[in-house]
């Protein structure tokens, strides 16, 4: 028969389990700290030679920089390219933004490995750092990151070749992940694909292609190369101290990632009731066409980041959570009967 005090003891080392599984829970989630971007942190595009090249309506919240080269075209104002900041060209802000950007490459590039996928698409990762290989990094379909509630948690993604995603795909955000803590480390060049939806910032080696009608949540920050954008928004407000900026779970018409669609049902709208502001699915009208709300404003674009249940089956630490529940609930049991004898 256990004593009492024996009784006690177990319900303990239980409670012990129980709390150790749930704190290593939320450290699991949190992943590596975030990556200090000092002054590049104030910019939502930052080149190296020859150019920072635009084509049609993008639109920046924030400045737009080069050095050493100190060409960028394509930014007089709407109906061309408009920019939220200022324009750096080659001055001594544009400098030190760039030796900053440097630094940061470097921290994220050293970050240790958490696992190695290639390809990202269909998978939901939780935070941590994730290298690609030494092939492409690429992003096809959906790419879901999942905080486990923790607001804190950081992705990095090291890109150890080049970095392409494809024409209208786009990351979803899960249970509180944020923007400002996605960070792309590329050892050479990154192409984001037209009509997709891209977020966190991008540190690029060399150069960074934005084709037609890309919304950036983020930064395309790149070091000795170009930055060309056709017709693109950028979205970076957010993470340099400015106002919120709601980031859909994943580009228009929001449909929510596959897992998750059960839990979205209560938000949709209802059937036979078309919304007057959303895109129709297999629209052409890409999410910065011209008729978009001038100065880049993401309200009519936006929608409210939703609380999902979470999809990782990367959480190591469920087994010891369970042990400690059962065990309570053992001793729990064995107490009760005890107690009905006396």
């Amino acid at each position: 028969m256990i004593t009492s005090k024996a009784s006690a003891a177990v319900v303990g080392i239980a409670l012990l389990i129980a709390i150790g599984a749930v704190s290593g829970r939320t450290a699991g989630a949190a992943g590596p700290p975030p990556i200090d971007l000092g002054t590049a942190a104030n910019f939502s595009v930052l080149a190296g030679t020859p150019h920072v090249t635009n084509t049609g309506p993008t639109t920046t919240d924030r400045s737009v920089g080069i050095h050493p080269a100190a060409a960028v075209i394509g930014f007089t104002g709407a109906p061309n390219g408009t920019v939220g900041g200022t324009i750096e060209a080659g001055t001594p802000v544009a400098l030190q933004a760039k030796n900053d950007l440097d630094a940061a490459h470097l921290i994220a590039a050293a970050a240790p490995v958490t696992a190695t996928y290639a390809a990202l698409g269909g998978r939901t990762l939780i935070g941590g750092v994730y290298n690609s290989g030494g092939a492409t990094l690429d992003v096809t379909g959906v790419l879901t990151l999942d905080a486990q509630f923790d607001p804190s948690s950081v992705w990095i993604f090291q890109a150890t070749s080049d970095l392409i995603t494809a024409s209208s795909s786009h990351v979803a955000f899960i249970n509180g992940a944020s923007p400002c803590n996605v960070f792309w480390q590329v050892t050479s060049s990154a192409t984001l694909g037209s009509g997709s939806t891209f977020v966190g910032t991008i540190l690029a080696s060399t150069s960074i292609t934005v084709n037609n009608g890309v919304t950036v949540y983020g930064r395309a920050l790149a070091g000795t190369g170009l930055v060309s954008l056709i017709n693109d928004r950028f979205l970076t407000l957010a993470c340099a101290g400015g106002a919120s900026v709601p980031v859909p779970p994943t580009m228009p018409p929001f449909t929510i990632a596959p897992t998750a669609t059960a839990t979205a049902a209560p938000t949709a709208t209802p059937i036979g009731t078309p919304a007057a502001t959303a895109t129709p699915i297999g629209g052409a009208t890409p999410a910065v066409a011209p008729t978009a709300t001038p100065g880049g404003a993401a309200t009519p674009l936006v929608a409210t980041v939703l609380s999902l249940p979470s999809t990782s089956t990367d959480d190591p630490v469920n087994p010891l959570l369970m042990l400690g529940i059962a065990l309570a609930g053992i001793v729990i049991l064995v107490l009760r009967r005890q107690i009905r004898q006396s």
